[in-house]
């Protein structure tokens, strides 16, 4: 139980580390175009988000595959611009059909990107573990509550802002995603392969 909840504990500093915001900015993009009132669909988008991000950690602890660190952290920023600049179809929904299924495998794949990203610090880890499945349910846990943390603050945001400030729903979407992009450019800049 101890090693459960140090995983848990390790899944929670993971995506709570302000030092390493990727993580917040990407949930914060994801969850920017829902509302309380469709937590039911961006509580999908978080939780396959998850399951893709400890998807890619166990492929690399049981050396299924590995991936260029490099790439990975450049990559990583690109997930965010890409899930930011993709909120806008929610600004232009009249003239775009957005469907949740695409939503969900652009969600995945990145997901998978993100896992890899941290897939190297938590296979030294798990080095001297025999048991991999307890480490990576308990990370997997930490994870999800960490995000359902962030979602609720992004939505607790929107609500004020869409609900008490009576700011437009497509105004909100596109300044709270420029914004997001704006703090992504120099993520990318720093970390762009030569």
């Amino acid at each position: 139980m101890q090693e459960f909840l140090f995983y848990i504990k390790l899944g929670l500093s993971h995506v709570l580390d302000f030092g390493a915001y990727d993580h917040i900015l990407f949930l914060s993009a994801l969850a920017v175009p829902f509302t309380f009132k469709s937590w039911k669909k961006v509580l999908v988008l978080a939780t396959i988000f998850t399951i893709a991000h400890c998807t890619s950690l166990a492929l690399s602890v049981y050396e299924v595959t590995t991936a260029d660190v490099g790439l990975i952290e450049f990559l990583i920023p690109v997930t965010i611009l890409l899930t930011a600049l993709f909120n806008f179809a929610y600004v232009f929904k009249e003239s775009l059909d957005i469907g949740l299924f695409l939503h969900i495998l652009a969600t995945a794949f990145f997901g998978l990107i993100h896992g890899f990203g941290f897939s190297n610090y938590f296979k030294m880890l798990m080095a001297e573990e025999e048991d991999k499945i307890t480490p990576l349910l308990g990370f997997a846990t930490g994870i999800e509550l960490s995000q359902v943390t962030i979602i609720l603050v992004v939505l607790a945001i929107a609500y004020v802002v869409l609900g008490l400030l009576k700011v437009k729903r497509s105004i909100y979407i596109a300044v709270a995603s420029i914004l997001i992009i704006a703090i992504t450019i120099p993520l990318l800049i720093a970390t762009f392969p030569i």
